[in-house]
């Protein structure tokens, strides 16, 4: 298959495609003799996965990580469980940074009055926080 009918297959632009093929997450697909990459059902798997797993939220280094360790049959699924703890933690730590933005957030729009006066504590804060 070409490139057009991998990316409709797999859901992946054909774009992010030929980024993966540059970055070593998939093998350069072979050229036809027209020049055009031709794309296998092993191709496809792989694109795929790598779909879901970014869909996740992993890293492009992590799902570098999880493809080895999907291609190694004699892996420990230790060794997987490990790589999506580290994520799990990673994300418990982007919703805590979240969660603390939101009250910041929170508290400035509360004591913003939102009239027609010019004070602005939530551009106050900002403006101090700024330097």
């Amino acid at each position: 298959m070409n490139i057009g009918e991998a990316a409709s297959a797999s859901g992946v632009p054909a774009k992010t495609i030929r980024y993966y093929e540059s970055i070593g997450l998939l093998t350069p697909a072979p050229r036809s003799q027209g020049g055009y990459r031709v794309y296998s059902d092993t191709d496809l798997k792989v694109l795929k996965f790598v779909q879901r797993a970014r869909s996740l939220g992993f890293a492009v280094k992590d799902v570098g990580n999880l493809l080895k360790l999907w291609s190694d049959r004699e892996r420990s699924s230790g060794d997987v469980k490990a790589v999506a703890i580290r994520h799990i933690d990673e994300i418990d730590r982007k919703l805590a940074e979240l969660h603390s933005i939101r009250e910041t957030l929170v508290h400035l729009t509360r004591r913003c009055h939102g009239d027609d006066r010019p004070d602005c504590p939530i551009l106050d804060d900002l403006a101090r926080n700024g330097n």
